[in-house]
Formats: structure tokens, C-alpha cells, sequence
């Protein structure tokens, strides 16, 4: 059985998770900006996008593995929340349909919205910012109905 952690400790090192300028929006932006791709970050959207592109009306989420449940089947199986499961498997099953919710609605204002995990990213970023920029180009708005640039 494991032991329980004092949770003054807790508290400190949940205090210190990041939520913006995190390693993988770093890597991505960093990529992003070499193809030429300009983005707003911190842009007043619902579900607060890492990565917003206006004009195209696209917008990237860098979802966290284990914040927003990647394989939270397996993680579950294998003994993930075995500490506090009252409170963990709640929390992730309401992060996942906050995420789903968050993606039909701003897909029904009329937005593309990309969902990337962060393993995904950090294993190839630069293909990812590469598919970004295909998505980003096809939807832009300085585009004519033939598809070439105004």
C-alpha cells in the first residue's frame, strides 16, 4: 500500500504546474514562427486556445497526457489514482467533456479547432507545425475562391 503524502506537499508542487508558456507551446511556437505562421496567444476565446490563427479562424489546444486523460482507461487499470480516486477520476472524466464540449462549441461559431496531445508534439514538431500551416493556409482569408493568394 502506498503512502499517503503529507498535503503541504501536494499543495506545493500542484501550485508549481504551469497552465500558460508551458515547454510544449514553446517547442511548437518556436516551430510555428520559423514556417512563417503568425498566432495569437492568450486571444479571449472559450476554452482559452494556446494557439489562435484570426484570420483562418483555427485554433490549437496543446493538451497535457495526463491533465486532460490520455489513455485515462489504461491510467485507471493501472493503478494511476489509486491515491485519492474519489477525487482524480471525477476530475478527469469532467476535464474531458469540459474539452469536448469547449470543441463543439466554438466548431459551431465557425472555427477549425486542433486538439494535439503533448507527446504527439514533442516527438515531431516540426511535423506538426507543418500540418498546422497546411490547415492555417487552406482556411485563410487571403485566399481567393481559386485558392491562390490575393
Amino acid at each position: 500500500m502506498k503512502e499517503k503524502r503529507n498535503p503541504a506537499v501536494t499543495s506545493r508542487i500542484m501550485s508549481r504546474i504551469k497552465s500558460k508558456n508551458t515547454k510544449v507551446e514553446r517547442v511548437l511556437g518556436k516551430e510555428m514562427w520559423s514556417l512563417g505562421l503568425r498566432y495569437r496567444k492568450y486571444y479571449k476565446l472559450i476554452g482559452k486556445p494556446d494557439f489562435v490563427f484570426i484570420c483562418a479562424k483555427v485554433v490549437v489546444f496543446c493538451d497535457g497526457d495526463f491533465w486532460h486523460g490520455r489513455d485515462f482507461t489504461t491510467m485507471v487499470k493501472n493503478g494511476r489514482f489509486d491515491n485519492n480516486p474519489g477525487y482524480w477520476i471525477p476530475k478527469m472524466i469532467k476535464t474531458q467533456e469540459r474539452d469536448k464540449r469547449i470543441t463543439l462549441e466554438l466548431e459551431k461559431s465557425g472555427w477549425f479547432v486542433i486538439r494535439l496531445w503533448e507527446t504527439d508534439v514533442l516527438e515531431n514538431p516540426a511535423e506538426v507545425a507543418r500540418n498546422i500551416r497546411g490547415i492555417v493556409k487552406s482556411r485563410s482569408c487571403n485566399q481567393t475562391k481559386s485558392g491562390k493568394d490575393v
